[in-house]
């Protein structure tokens, strides 16, 4: 199944590893591999890039940042592949994203001249950035007719366990994803309120906001680090955030033309 109809697919700047994480999946389909332990793979992979960012070789932790984002997006394809939706797997990946999210620029800040403060800030505006792009695309994706609704709008209670995984597991995933996650939810929600109300979402505003999914952040880094870079990285991300009012803006003004639009039909 794929995550949106034809009609709403868009060129997905986060998702560039798409392809080769379609063909890890197909060679994975006959296996006994699932997509947790693809999951596993990914922080593995995400790991040894923060090894190597803390060691200084920047060509090799960017070589696993990429296989970090291309493995994040062949987990949900084995699951689509096997038809075996997960929720415990949705947690665990979104899980193992903050942490290695955190991870990645505290090593930064340790081969910078970079403070704390500016790091937690740095990682601040990261989860803002990636939860506005999240928002955005969840909402698209349930609305797409047939697109995959794994993921809502709004999630503030465990949802049932998919045949396969067991209740419990699913509610402790639940509580760990929500206690970390949360404050960036709702944050989120508070700067546009009424995104959750649109019909759609043209594929050029989401091919724009795109740019805030964790794979197209994970590539700056990725570029930024060979290039000796390091000590803009976190000041780049804190300065990223001036496109989300933009995003935000852009938005609204679509909704209100929409509903211009209707009102003159």
């Amino acid at each position: 199944m794929s995550k949106l109809a034809a009609q709403d697919k868009f060129l997905d700047l986060a998702d560039y590893g798409r392809p080769a994480a379609k063909l890890i999946a197909q060679q994975l389909k006959n296996t006994s591999f699932t997509a947790i332990h693809v999951s596993l793979l990914f922080a593995l992979s995400g790991l040894i890039a923060i090894y190597c960012i803390l060691t200084q070789q920047y060509y090799w932790a960017a070589i696993f940042i990429v296989l970090k984002s291309i493995l994040d997006g062949a987990d949900g394809e084995l699951a689509r592949i096997k038809a075996t939706p997960s929720y415990v797997g949705r947690y665990l990946d979104s899980v193992l994203d903050i942490i290695l999210n955190f991870l990645f620029l505290m090593s930064i800040c340790y081969i910078s001249e970079s403070s704390l403060i500016a790091t937690l800030l740095a990682f601040i505006s990261i989860q803002m950035q990636g939860t506005l792009y999240n928002y955005y695309y969840v909402i698209l994706r349930n609305k797409s007719i047939g697109g995959d609704a794994t993921s809502k709008i709004f999630e503030q209670k465990a949802p049932k366990a998919f045949a396969g995984e067991q209740q419990k597991n699913v509610n402790i995933w639940f509580g760990i994803f929500y206690s970390l996650y949360v404050v960036f939810d709702k944050s989120i929600y508070q700067l546009d309120k009424e995104a959750y109300k649109v019909k759609t979402l043209p594929n050029w505003f989401m091919t724009l906001v795109s740019v805030y999914g964790l794979g197209f952040q994970l590539l700056i880094i990725a570029i930024m680090l060979p290039l000796n870079l390091k000590e803009y990285i976190i000041p780049f991300f804190i300065a990223y955030n001036a496109l989300m009012i933009v995003m935000i803006v852009i938005r609204k003004n679509l909704s209100l033309s929409q509903t211009m639009g209707q009102s003159g039909n």
